[in-house]
């Protein structure tokens, strides 16, 4: 391929930030040093893309959401009308492309049939531990495979670890905080306009918001607030926005998370992907409710930060406004005692995904 032909690369990223930052950091890196090379998102109607992507200055184009029914029925029986559909419009899009880069969600596997009947490379990125179906789809059709933690068998086994890539404002926090990792903390309390001798909890439901875990909060809100903790509630943009009070500041969405992070003496979240990797890199403690549907992806996602005593992960079933109340004391020694450091600081993924991406361009994927 002619080295100076400008080439046009899809991504297909969608739904949730779990799927759409990783995208966009590596749309970033990507076009950083290919500035001829045309990038472009595939999305759906309903995702956040629609927010985030634009905003970055990339342009998403919509196809139908095809989502897997949970059970036989008739949805189930419609499927393959509705991903055939949703391929036929992915293919308009992907018409021309020299690369499909694919992060998984619902939309990744149209990307993945529409790129492999047109012929045109494929490489994969899977951020969660355990592999989503559209990924394991999308396997059968490339060997350009990148994934953020080690699997132990099947075609993953074989793939390259790059690790997950981190927006550019984490990447820049943990870089800025390596060398003063309690000093960042207070200085990201006192911008953020938190009281530095009190404890902060950053209460996260992923990217959309977790109505359980909001509700659970609501109800513990009194008591947590009456002992002097402080918390910054980040509710979700569709949710009910409660009312702000002393020690208590509820948002809708969080645009920026490093100083979040950095600020937050507990973080108490979903145990998406990203949110696990970011945890991780700013040196945080957690405490996680795994989303309890999809395949199961998120119980294994915090197994690292788990191990390394940096998280705890209680079953949606068991949490409970009364679970956290009895147990916040500890959970907030446990993060005073841990230590400020970040568990990686290696910020080369894009590096490493993007070499597999020019791999996949010139046919040694196959």
């Amino acid at each position: 391929m002619d080295a100076d032909k400008p080439r046009k690369i899809v991504l297909a990223g969608g739904g949730t930030a779990g799927h759409v930052e990783p995208a966009l950091a590596i749309a970033r890196a990507w076009s950083a040093e290919h500035e001829n090379d045309s990038l472009c998102f595939l999305g759906t109607p309903s995702g956040l893309e629609n927010q985030l992507v634009p905003s970055a200055g990339f342009i998403v184009h919509n196809i139908p959401k095809v989502a897997m029914p949970r059970s036989v029925g008739t949805d189930f029986l419609r499927l393959p009308f509705l991903l055939w559909s949703a391929v036929r419009e992915a293919e308009k899009v992907i018409k021309g492309a020299d690369l499909v880069v694919g992060f998984g969600g619902y939309l990744s596997a149209s990307a993945y049939i529409a790129a492999w009947l047109m012929r045109v490379p494929i490489v994969i990125h899977e951020a969660n531990a355990k592999v989503g179906w559209a990924n394991r789809l999308g396997s059968l059709f490339t060997k350009c495979i990148a994934i953020a933690h080690p699997v132990q068998s099947g075609r993953f086994s074989r793939a390259n670890v790059t690790g997950l890539p981190l927006r550019e404002d984490v990447k820049a926090a943990v870089r800025e905080s390596s060398s003063n990792w309690e000093g960042a903390r207070i200085q990201a309390k006192r911008e953020l306009g938190w009281e530095e001798d009190k404890p902060l909890i950053l209460i996260l439901g992923g990217s959309l918001g977790s109505t359980f875990i909001n509700s659970e909060v609501s109800q513990a809100l009194p008591t947590l607030t009456s002992k002097g903790i402080q918390i910054l509630h980040s509710v979700g943009a569709k949710n009910e926005l409660p009312l702000s009070s002393k020690n208590y500041r509820a948002v809708p969405y969080i645009y920026d998370m490093a100083a979040a992070y950095l600020a937050a003496d507990l973080i108490i979240a979903r145990s998406g992907a990203v949110t696990c990797a970011e945890v991780g890199a700013l040196g945080k403690s957690a405490l996680f409710i795994p989303l309890p549907i999809g395949n199961g992806e998120q119980a294994r996602n915090a197994d690292f930060l788990v191990r390394a005593n940096r998280a705890q992960v209680v079953d949606q079933k068991s949490f409970s406004s009364s679970w956290l109340l009895a147990h916040i004391d500890e959970l907030l020694l446990a993060s005073a005692q841990s230590p400020f450091s970040g568990l990686n600081d290696d910020l080369s993924s894009e590096v490493k995904i993007m070499a597999l991406m020019e791999r996949a361009i010139d046919g040694k994927c196959k």
